[in-house]
């Protein structure tokens, strides 16, 4: 998953009569601006007429979503639009991007596939920049595609990000099996369908709108092709709550229609631009409590576990503004091998990332391989736990998506080293990091051992809020945080905290102590810190505060730690 650069404009001094987001307020009045607005129930007839007599137009209202409209208008015609009472909430609609070998065993895959789980008739509907159904390792099991940039008409994957996210999470390893094989590039669910939704130009671009449309198409064609999983493997800046961001609305909606909402968590570990030493970095949708957000680890380039690191530039929890708890799991997402795309923005750039035929085949030849391709990121580890979340359902076809985040983040592996650092051979950048609850959420995944788990139980699998006591300096985890839900955590000793999260990350079950941000005092609370409010205060935005580089972007999805 790559950044995003958000150019605000100056402050013009309009109010707005009802809530509005902070960067749709801070654009002149004159400009002519796509916003979405949130309404309590579907607008009728008469109150989407309203618009165009001030000078705007309905672009789009969704079929799962109908109280969600976005609008074209002026700026200042927003406020007589927000004089409905029906409103509740409006913001810009805005720039969104994305920009196996190892990593297979690592997380348990090749017994799964022995064992038959192979996410055989699961679809994992792909929002991305598009999938290219004439890779070898996806033929015939790209069932559906369709396109959501606006003014293009191509499904196909410009970008060339997509497709190595579609093998990673499917790949049947079809042109990594020729003679003299010694490492294939399989997927984690080889068998399961592809649904193309694609929503990224090719550049990696998108926006919030045809993020939403495409989630709404996924739920629209759950039964028609048994989508179960959705993977997002991009995201944005928070600029608001969770509960008032229209694409955490979206995946949530997703989510409670019966799909497993899988969400990369962001590549900021690194990002120190505002002294939080790579903390409080994860993206939305990922800051969404009901999702399964991910991190990254590296797999050392071993087939075991044993040694494997998060990487430097995962993000870290807590989210901004809702401080929740994230990621929830981490998996492989470092130099990662799968499917490349001829011509692609990613291969121009990085032509060296090609992968040599004589890596996988017998073949003694130094040529670049037609078909893979290596990239690092959390858009890599969204679709390994993708792929799990398949091979999950394939075995228990009636397995809730609460359910399965549960059992994927109870069966975590918690055995990291409490810290390591790591110099960048590139840029020489020194990190240091700690695998606290904010690093690594619950743990590694583990497919078998997710696979095997027969717990039940009741009520949502909500990632928990933190909550941090001004007076004592400590920091709760409260499970229980939205308002009328009930929620599966501390119910019993399954689902107790020590058993998701492990004893030596939460000791007495919510309190936690100095020993899980050991040495960050950032995230722990010590107020003397430069970064203190940036991860606690409650009116912190990130485009307002953080620039970020589109080509360090790139750079970081392409090269990894290395």
């Amino acid at each position: 998953m790559t950044k995003i650069t958000m150019l605000l404009m100056a402050a013009a001094g309009f109010t707005f009569s009802a809530p509005v987001s902070k960067d749709l307020q801070n654009l002149p009045a004159t400009a002519i601006t796509d916003v979405i607005v949130q309404f309590k129930t579907t607008p009728t007839a008469a109150q989407l007429g309203k618009v165009r007599a001030k000078g705007g137009s309905v672009k789009k209202q969704f079929k799962k979503q109908s109280a969600t409209v976005v609008y074209s208008l002026p700026t200042a015609s927003v406020n007589d639009l927000l004089l409905n009472t029906d409103v509740t909430f409006a913001s810009m609609d805005r720039s969104l991007s994305g920009k196996l070998d190892y990593a297979n065993p690592a997380v348990g895959a090749p017994l799964a596939f022995s064992s038959g789980w192979n996410g055989s008739n699961i679809g994992i509907a792909v929002i991305d920049s598009g999938v290219n159904s004439s890779h070898p390792d996806l033929s015939g099991r790209v069932v559906y595609s369709e396109n959501f940039v606006a003014g293009e008409t191509t499904t196909a994957d410009l970008f060339g990000h997509g497709t190595h996210v579609a093998v990673i999470a499917a790949g049947n390893a079809a042109a990594s099996t020729g003679s003299g094989t010694t490492m294939a590039f399989r997927g984690i669910a080889p068998d399961a369908k592809i649904i193309n939704l694609r929503v990224l130009n090719g550049q990696g671009a998108g926006t919030d709108s045809s993020l939403i449309a495409a989630i709404d198409r996924a739920i629209d064609l759950k039964i028609t092709h048994n989508i179960r999983v959705i993977n997002l493997s991009l995201g944005r800046p928070i600029f608001e709550s969770y509960t008032l961001d229209p694409i955490c609305r979206a995946v949530e909606t997703a989510w409670k229609a019966g799909i497993v909402v899988v969400v990369s968590a962001g590549n900021l570990g690194r990002n120190n631009s505002t002294g939080t030493n790579g903390y409080g970095t994860i993206t939305s949708p990922g800051n969404d409590p009901f999702v399964l957000t991910v991190g990254a680890t590296k797999d050392m380039k071993t087939a075991s576990r044993g040694d494997d690191l998060v990487t430097t530039f995962s993000s870290k929890g807590p989210t901004l503004i809702d401080h929740i708890v994230k990621p929830d799991v981490v998996a492989p997402g470092n130099l990662i091998i799968a499917g490349k795309v001829s011509g692609s923005t990613l291969l121009s750039a990085y032509p060296g990332n090609e992968v040599p035929k004589e890596y996988y085949l017998n073949s003694n030849s130094a040529r670049p391989s037609s078909d893979y391709f290596t990239l690092s990121g959390t858009s890599m580890s969204a679709p390994i736990v993708s792929g799990i979340v398949a091979a999950m359902i394939q075995k228990s076809s009636t397995l809730t998506p609460d359910l399965a985040k549960a059992r994927l983040m109870r069966t975590a592996t918690k055995a990291f080293p409490w810290s390591y650092t790591f110099t960048d051979s590139a840029t020489a950048g020194t990190y240091t990091i700690t695998h606290d609850i904010f690093t690594m959420g619950s743990g590694y995944v583990d497919m078998n051992a997710a696979l095997n788990d027969s717990s039940t139980g009741t009520g949502a699998a909500l990632s928990p809020k933190a909550v941090f006591d001004a007076t004592t300096g400590a920091v709760w985890m409260n499970y229980n945080h939205l308002a009328g839900t009930s929620v599966m955590w501390g119910s019993n000793v399954v689902w107790s905290a020590n058993v998701v999260w492990g004893s030596n990350i939460v000791w007495g079950g919510t309190l936690m102590t100095d020993k899980i941000v050991q040495g960050t005092n950032v995230v722990w609370g010590e107020s003397t810190v430069a970064g203190f409010n940036v991860v606690w205060g409650e009116n912190v935005v990130w485009g307002e505060n953080v620039v970020w580089g589109e080509t360090f972007a790139l750079a970081l999805s392409a090269q990894g730690d290395n």
